[in-house]
């Protein structure tokens, strides 16, 4: 594989959101061993990551959710221009392992589960606010709020399942599928389903620009879909 990055002498510094920690983790060593470049990859809640960005923090290359990327471009964080979509990511339930699951084949299926269910959680980013919104939606909101566990930035539900300390949580598949001691027992149906996008762009003050859009260029390349796939995503 040819890249303009294949001579560079320092790693690519990089920040993402949780929800892209594996398959970014997966791709990135890949590409290290077909050119040599390194990615180093920071992940913390997605929240943290922009708010990082927007105090002035320096990354060759950012990783967030699409709409995230675009604020961050229309302040002049990112370089005009080098947005690139990755992936798209679908929301699952988890239950703790050994525990019944639910029936969530319909929405009235679903919002009969959250009303039915002693605690239940949901992540902090797009998806959690998307959710949020449903809930509202149905008339629900104020009746399970105390009954909401709200996961820290950074911690996947699905740790909380695992603990026991939530029975029903929500959260994209990909950072669920990882995650010991929890019953996935499937993504939501078609007709609430919240799919975000995930996206990336280069530091408007990196010095590897050309490295770094050799490595986008490969994340957005029919060889990197086996890996997309795999940790539970599509490719966008």
């Amino acid at each position: 594989m040819q890249t303009p990055a294949s001579h560079a002498a320092t790693p690519l510094n990089a920040i993402s959101s949780m929800a892209t920690r594996q398959v970014l983790t997966e791709l990135a060593e890949a590409y290290r061993a077909a050119t040599g470049v390194v990615l180093a990859l920071e992940s913390v809640g997605g929240v943290d990551a922009a708010k990082r960005v927007q105090a002035g923090e320096a990354f060759d290359i950012v990783f967030l959710a699409s709409d995230a990327i675009d604020k961050l471009l229309a302040a002049g964080h990112l370089a005009a221009g080098s947005r690139m979509d990755l992936v798209h990511s679908g929301v699952a339930v988890a239950v703790k392992e050994g525990a019944a699951a639910p029936d969530i084949s319909s929405e009235v299926a679903v919002r009969a589960a959250v009303l039915a269910a002693p605690t239940l959680s949901y992540s902090t980013g797009p998806s959690g606010v998307a959710l949020a919104k449903l809930f509202e939606r149905w008339g629900i909101a104020d009746e399970i709020q105390s009954r909401i566990v709200q996961a820290p930035p950074g911690v996947p539900v699905g740790t909380l399942v695992a603990r026991g300390e939530v029975a029903l949580g929500f959260q994209q598949l990909s950072e669920l599928i990882h995650v010991p001691g929890i019953r996935i027992v499937g993504p939501l149906p078609p007709e609430i389903q919240i799919t975000t996008t995930f996206s990336a762009g280069v530091g408007v003050h990196s010095k590897q620009g050309a490295a770094a859009r050799a490595l986008l260029d490969y994340m957005r390349s029919p060889q990197a879909h086996g890996a997309k796939l795999r940790q539970g995503m599509e490719p966008a």
